[in-house]
């Protein structure tokens, strides 16, 4: 096992499920110390307790926060830095996906909603991450988008409007920062099972939503869901100095299915 991280401070946001809690176990398995951040406080105990379970030693601070107030964001950032010395990585991920629904019946309270944690939330992050890592001359950032952020999708319109936002946070940002030591890019995930993506088919069809998963996947080159870890090993190489004149790239990871005619 490689150590890439033997030394770092990672912070993550969504830690407490899907694709943050995988990606902080692959970061502490590599020698991590980690900052986890999530809305729930209950979750975040889980991954903690799993990442004790792969990485007995590894130091894990946990803050409880919600990325859509500003406040909060710069309180767990500053957080971080006071209680673990510095942010070497941050993987700005917490997201939702909200109601679907055709754009005419979109709500409007839920599309403020979803844009404010999905793309307010990852623009906050930034901003106070960026300050730190800039200071220190070195880091790096992956957010979160969605191949819902390089497409369409289709009754998703404050995810896909929020998920093309992160999209373009990341480049400009990414081209700003790389003067300064600091990579900037964005995983865009197909349908990876997670609990949301879960929560996603049990809104098309509560009863049948597994039956619905594998009609849903069909179209999918490989013709199945991603696996969060394997969205974590992604997101562990492009935190890590492996991956240091990789920026201002969104990379999709979906099984092919975003380039199928």
């Amino acid at each position: 096992m490689t150590n890439r991280f033997e030394g770092k401070v990672v912070l993550i946001t969504g830690a407490g499920s899907g694709l943050g809690q995988a990606s902080a176990l692959q970061v502490a398995k590599e020698g991590a110390k980690l900052s986890l951040v999530d809305l729930n406080a209950a979750s975040l105990e889980e991954t903690k307790n799993k990442v004790l379970e792969v990485a007995p030693s590894a130091e894990v601070l946990l803050i409880t926060a919600d990325v859509s107030d500003e406040n909060a964001v710069e309180n767990y950032v500053n957080e971080t830095v006071e209680k673990l010395g510095k942010i070497d990585s941050f993987f700005n991920n917490a997201g939702i996906e909200g109601k679907q629904n055709l754009t005419e019946n979109y709500g409007i309270d839920e599309f403020h909603k979803v844009v404010a944690i999905n793309l307010n939330g990852v623009f906050y992050g930034m901003k106070y991450v960026l300050k730190v890592m800039k200071e220190q001359g070195f880091g790096s950032i992956v957010n979160t988008a969605s191949v819902g952020g390089i497409r369409g999708v289709g009754n998703q319109s404050g995810y896909a409007a929020s998920k093309h936002g992160v999209v373009g946070l990341t480049k400009n940002s990414g081209i700003e920062y790389g003067q300064y030591g600091i990579s900037i890019n964005a995983i865009a995930p197909g349908a990876i099972m997670t609990p949301m993506v879960e929560g996603s088919l049990k809104q098309i069809d509560p009863d049948n939503w597994e039956e619905v998963g594998k009609q849903f996947v069909e179209p999918n080159p490989m013709k199945r869901f991603g696996k969060p870890e394997e969205v974590g090993y992604l997101v562990a190489f492009l935190l890590s100095d492996q991956a240091s004149f990789i920026n201002a790239t969104v990379i999709p990871i979906d099984g092919g299915q975003s380039y199928k005619y």
